[in-house]
């Protein structure tokens, strides 16, 4: 008889979510929001010590729509406002601003980006939700219009019963946050237990790149290591995670340390939160926070992986480090990417992945090597070219004043024109009788197109001979670049053309003819 295997869908216990406080209630009338610490639980009134069941593992629920507007402004994240940039992630569509009774989608909060999911209205007709926000203490839900803004409202008027959903996508965002917030936790409790290094502060960065913790100073590799054996041991036991809701008064405001330096450590709670509730997530035996992300009901298979070195960050008054670290879906994608990159440079280098480091340093040290030799090559080269461009200039006493264009695929272009004037110039000062001279060197690709780059070196004995030429080149080629003394480049972005760019530069140095350099 075959096996079969019957997976069966996360639980969260049911004591996850806990009121401590003797007089919270969770809201039962339906024409009010629930503030955000007390989303998605059971909407009854329960008596101090109870459980609820705020639920970070659900997917969808019902509810009452309480208000719904047209949206005035895109919504920007915190992260955005910081830099004076729009969320790029936002669809730059009309959006619905919506409040609901309850939700199953959070806002964005303690460093954790916001959900998203759908909205189902009574007609079964799905809207996304591509934003949501905390204003003062209730969540609100930005949905992206689909026709014209009156069905919009129509759909979603108030006392109007919906579904709210993460869907597939939400979901797997919604799992990478949960492994990503509870790691940030775990690790930063780890850190200041063993090392005594406060975390300052600390980002969840863009899926799939590593988030990172701010600490005061750097880690030695074997701290590292420590700190990651020491969190990872806590995830092996499966300490397991929960919130504490209680009533938000002064005395129980969660305050912010400061180090000597006068760097704040942590942040406190925001201006504008109105909510009244104060929620405290706990690690078992490990760490207590206020926070209002949502977090894995356990530590079991967290995995918490730290990127083996930290970051150093200056300041004006302070220095500190960044520790990055990867846990769940971002580290399987991390590992997933990394075999795939080694995989393929094995490959490419012909060996077996333990013998890459080794092949690799191989393959840098014979590129110096060439690069060495072309380097060489190109000077005696360039000692070559300048003798024939002082020997094309004739005989005479008179000034030099000459152009000359390359087809080149140096790596180095500037340097090897850069090697040519010089070379060029130390060859007329070997000379008994030195002439002043006025030389123009320009060099393309061989293979040429519209964003292409030519490089363009004017050099003289006369510096105000060669501004007046880079000026020309600057006015009539739109050559951007400049110069100090007896030189100046500059850089053409098109096609070079001879009977175009090339006539223009000749036509340039004709005009310097008349009135001869100075001798």
């Amino acid at each position: 008889m075959a096996a079969s295997a019957l997976v069966l869908p996360p639980t969260t216990p049911p004591d996850y979510h806990r009121i401590i406080s003797p007089t919270l209630q969770l809201p039962s009338d339906i024409s009010k929001p629930i503030p955000v610490g007390l989303l998605a639980c059971q909407p009854l009134l329960l008596p101090v010590g109870c459980q609820c069941a705020g639920d970070p593992l659900r997917r969808d629920l019902t509810t009452t729509v309480i208000s719904c507007e047209v949206a005035k402004a895109q919504p920007t994240s915190a992260a955005s406002k910081r830099r004076k940039e729009k969320n790029s992630q936002v669809p730059q569509d009309q959006l619905l601003e919506v409040v609901l009774h309850d939700t199953i989608l959070f806002p964005e909060g303690g460093g954790q980006p916001h959900d998203t999911g759908l909205l189902t209205a009574q007609s079964g007709d799905q809207w996304k939700v591509v934003d949501v926000k905390r204003h003062g203490g209730h969540a609100i839900h930005y949905v992206q219009i689909q026709g014209n803004a009156e069905a919009a409202l129509k759909a979603f008027s108030s006392g109007s019963v919906v579904g709210v959903s993460l869907g597939e996508d939400g979901l797997e965002r919604r799992l990478d946050h949960m492994c990503m917030h509870t790691s940030q936790h775990l690790l930063s409790a780890v850190l200041e237990t063993q090392l005594n290094l406060p975390t300052l502060s600390w980002s969840m960065t863009v899926y799939p790149t590593p988030s990172y913790v701010e600490i005061p100073r750097s880690m030695t590799a074997s701290e590292i290591a420590n700190i990651q054996s020491t969190a990872n041991r806590l995830v092996f036991e499966g300490r397991s995670v929960h919130i504490e809701v209680e009533e938000l008064d002064n005395q129980n405001l969660p305050g912010v340390a400061k180090l000597e330096s006068g760097r704040s450590v942590g942040k406190a709670l925001p201006t504008d939160y109105t909510g009244g509730v104060k929620r405290t997530v706990v690690i078992d035996g490990v760490d207590r926070n206020p926070c209002c992300g949502t977090h894995l009901p356990s530590l079991h298979n967290l995995q918490l992986f730290l990127i083996p070195h930290t970051e150093s960050v200056a300041r004006s008054n302070a220095s500190s480090a960044r520790l990055y670290f990867l846990s769940g879906p971002r580290l399987i994608t991390y590992l997933t990417s990394t075999h795939a990159y080694l995989s393929a440079t094995s490959g490419i280098l012909s060996c077996g992945a333990p013998q890459v480091p080794e092949r690799v340093e191989l393959v840098v040290e014979e590129r110096k090597k060439a690069s060495k030799r072309v380097e060489d090559l190109e000077s005696e080269l360039a000692a070559e070219l300048a003798k024939g461009l002082i020997i094309s200039s004739g005989s005479d006493e008179g000034p030099i004043i000459l152009h000359k264009h390359r087809i080149d695929d140096s790596a180095n272009t500037l340097g090897f024109l850069s090697s040519i004037s010089t070379a060029f110039s130390n060859e007329i000062g070997t000379t008994s009788n030195p002439r002043p001279y006025l030389l123009v060197l320009s060099s393309s690709p061989s293979m040429q197109t519209t964003s292409g780059t030519t490089v363009v070196m004017v050099v003289g004995s006369d510096e105000k001979q060669v501004k007046l030429v880079g000026d020309a080149l600057r006015a009539k080629l739109a050559v951007k670049g400049g110069g100090k003394g007896a030189k100046w480049s500059g850089k053409y972005t098109g096609v070079w053309k001879d009977n175009k760019e090339n006539a223009q530069i000749d036509e340039i140095l004709e005009a310097l003819k008349v009135p001869k350099l100075p001798v």
